[in-house]
């Protein structure tokens, strides 16, 4: 089942380039006649690949709360898949509302796709100027201009300095804080201008980057979603189902990695009577695979990805 280095991009678009494509299908550990998820459909290129594999009995469900990704799974369209337009956070209410439990492996590549990022409206890029949107579902809930220009200096301190890992978190809250005063902060060049001073010479675009995951992050409460969509899998996939997560950063890395080897995101994990760590997942990767230099040199994004697999456990 596994693919070969000419037909790894074949579903490639400008739409999104799929990271580690070909370890992500091998993780699953597809089946003909499976049923699998895909919690985060983005531009399809996963979905498209492990529909490739499945027979007439095989199913896949994809989710995704962006409009955007809605009208491209309707590209897909075919007897074997289903796409649900819903937050992730939401996976075993939706999942068996569609009859569609348990599922033989589960996908989530975490992040921002290559079409929010490259679209300058959606607010997602410091590459582009656009309004401060950064919501994954444009339809619904605050945007990072609403963060920037309502919240209070305290909460913009702790969510620069908690999901941005900002160095000078304090004084970048500040500096926000003042420059709101009598204006409205509504653009990213208006957002730049307004933060220029706290910007360190030579590091704008790392920086930057920070700034704008911590927004991205608050914006669309992505560290709680996440947690709430872990800890829905024991419950959605079957004994010896595969697990399989990539993340872009060590915030969603960690909360990962913690969940699969302990059954739980902060503390230790809890053992039995005779000392044995009870977990619903016994953790195939030692260490978080990560992609080749030759895709990354295809692709910059997945520079930072780490894929994470694990196995459900006999009940």
């Amino acid at each position: 089942m596994s693919t070969t280095p000419n037909n790894e991009y074949q579903n490639d678009t400008a739409y999104h380039r799929p990271v580690m494509l070909r370890e992500c299908l091998e993780a699953l550990d597809l089946q003909a006649g499976g049923r699998y998820v895909d919690v985060t459909f983005g531009g399809g290129g996963h979905s498209a690949r492990i529909l490739e594999h499945l027979s007439g009995e095989g199913h896949l469900y994809s989710f995704d709360q962006d409009a955007d990704a809605e009208r491209e799974a309707e590209k897909l369209a075919r007897p074997q898949f289903t796409f649900i337009r819903a937050n992730f956070r939401d996976l075993y209410t939706e999942l068996q509302q569609y009859g569609a439990l348990p599922v033989d492996s589960l996908l989530a590549d975490l992040g921002v796709s290559s079409h929010q990022f490259d679209t300058p409206e959606r607010g997602f890029s410091t590459r582009f100027d656009g309004p401060l949107d950064m919501r994954m579902n444009a339809e619904d809930g605050p945007t990072a201009a609403d963060i920037i220009n309502e919240y209070p200096e305290a909460d913009l301190h702790r969510i620069f300095g908690m999901y941005g890992e900002v160095t000078n978190a304090r004084t970048l809250a500040q500096t926000v804080a003042a420059a709101r005063r009598g204006q409205t902060i509504s653009t990213i060049a208006g957002l730049k201008k307004a933060i220029a001073s706290c910007t360190p010479r030579g590091k704008e675009n790392k920086y930057l980057a920070q700034v704008f995951q911590a927004l991205r992050i608050e914006a669309n409460d992505e560290m709680k979603a996440l947690q709430e969509m872990l800890e829905q899998t024991a419950q959605v996939l079957r004994p010896g189902g595969r697990l399989v997560v990539m993340s872009y950063h060590s915030l969603e890395d960690r909360l990962v990695k913690n969940f699969m080897a302990k059954g739980k995101f902060f503390g230790e994990a809890e053992k039995d009577l005779f000392g044995h760590t009870n977990t619903p997942f016994e953790v195939l990767t030692r260490k978080p695979v990560e992609a080749s230099a030759d895709e990354i040199a295809l692709n910059s994004r997945a520079r930072s990805a780490k894929l994470r697999i694990a196995i459900r456990r006999p009940e």
